[in-house]
């Protein structure tokens, strides 16, 4: 069995969980668990965000042998006409549910850092990490929508303090992950003999993604993930980021890989295929975009010169949570798989319109012509 090349060190076992696979592009299922799932439209879609609609959704990814089900952190809506994810299943428990319900795909619970204690957090990692036989893994996320934090009462630090905060609360369960009876004192947490038992199935410790884009999210990846999930803008973009988190890592004598997200669109023609994404965009609920891109961008948004660039973005979240869209016929869509794999990115988690639908027929018409590229085996 060849060394897990994300660990240095021969002192740590190699992890054989799925995200750590032979596939040379990785594939998981993104936001299954919130309303709309990632596409703010009113687009007619046959997708609903139950529990029973996951379980089908969950057992069809690990029969076709997708890596991973990664949810979105959500506690409240984005407004507008749709809602955008208002609706959604609490991450701890659906990843429970989902790995009760699958034999070998990860299930992970994406986790805001100030919302849940770092001892409450590696306890119920630890405990779904026995549940599922070792097949859980963490997302560390720190809280950006502002009005889910005041909902907490947390207050909003500013950006890289936020970093400095999950720092901490990430050291602590690392540590509760493989150490007994030990203090810690930071800025923000104060342990005093902290213990944790029983302790995760994954040695050392379980899978840990993020997805920090700025240079202090960068650097929490580099120092704590196991991948960073980065966005594309464009490929020159994301081979720099790729390398950036790499070179980062390499500071902190770790190894970090990079995997991104997006919606796929495949028909049989790229026509049909173009105008499902089309579809999708024109029923876009601007109102629930408009409110995200504000609160991201914060005072460096502006209609003003730069409309056709918010327009720009603005589709992109509507067509998939601001990520980098697949869309075309099968083959056209493996083409774009193999430039972004030889970007140095290992996988992408996708989401679709009609989740199930789409995936029965990714699985019949893109998995077949993966394989013969050489990314999947």
């Amino acid at each position: 069995m060849s060394k897990n090349k994300h660990i240095e060190g021969d002192t740590e076992p190699y992890r054989d969980v799925p995200i750590f696979n032979n596939n040379r592009f990785k594939l998981g299922v993104f936001g299954s668990n919130c309303s709309n799932g990632c596409t703010i439209t009113h687009a007619q879609t046959t997708f609903e965000p139950t529990y029973d609609h996951n379980v089908k959704i969950a057992k069809l990814a690990d029969s076709l042998g997708f890596e991973m089900l990664v949810p979105v952190g959500r506690w409240r809506h984005f407004g507008g006409t749709t809602k955008f994810n208002g609706t959604n299943m609490e991450v701890y428990t659906w990843a429970t549910a989902m790995a009760c319900n699958t034999d070998k795909i990860m299930c992970f619970a994406t986790s805001h850092v100030p919302t849940v204690h770092p001892i409450l957090a590696a306890k119920q990692a630890a405990t779904i990490d026995q549940i599922s036989n070792g097949r859980f893994g963490l997302n560390v996320v720190c809280g950006w929508f502002k009005p889910e934090m005041e909902m907490f009462g947390v207050e909003q630090l500013p950006h890289d303090d936020r970093y400095k905060m999950a720092n901490e609360w990430m050291e602590v369960v690392d540590r509760l992950w493989v150490e007994d009876d030990f203090d810690y004192n930071g800025e923000f947490y104060r342990i005093n003999q902290g213990f944790l038992s029983p302790k995760p199935i994954q040695k050392p410790r379980p899978v840990v993604i993020n997805a920090g884009s700025s240079p202090a999210g960068r650097d929490f990846s580099a120092r704590h993930a196991d991948f960073n999930f980065l966005s594309i803008n464009t490929f020159e973009q994301a081979a720099e980021a790729a390398n950036d988190i790499i070179k980062r890592a390499a500071e902190y004598n770790r190894k970090c890989g990079t995997m991104s997200y997006g919606l796929i669109c495949c028909r049989d023609t790229e026509k049909e295929a173009k105008q499902l994404y089309q579809n999708i965009v024109d029923k876009g609920d601007w109102g629930a975009t408009n409110t995200i891109i504000e609160l991201m961008l914060g005072e460096n948004y502006s209609y003003g010169d730069n409309k056709a660039a918010i327009q720009a973005m603005g589709e992109r979240f509507i067509a998939g949570w601001g990520s980098y869209p697949l869309v075309g016929t099968p083959e056209q869509i493996v083409d774009e798989m193999i430039k972004i794999s030889n970007l140095g990115i290992e996988g992408y988690i996708v989401s679709w319109l009609d989740y199930l639908e789409e995936m029965e027929y990714f699985g019949k018409k893109v998995l077949p012509l993966m394989r013969e590229a050489g990314l999947r085996n």
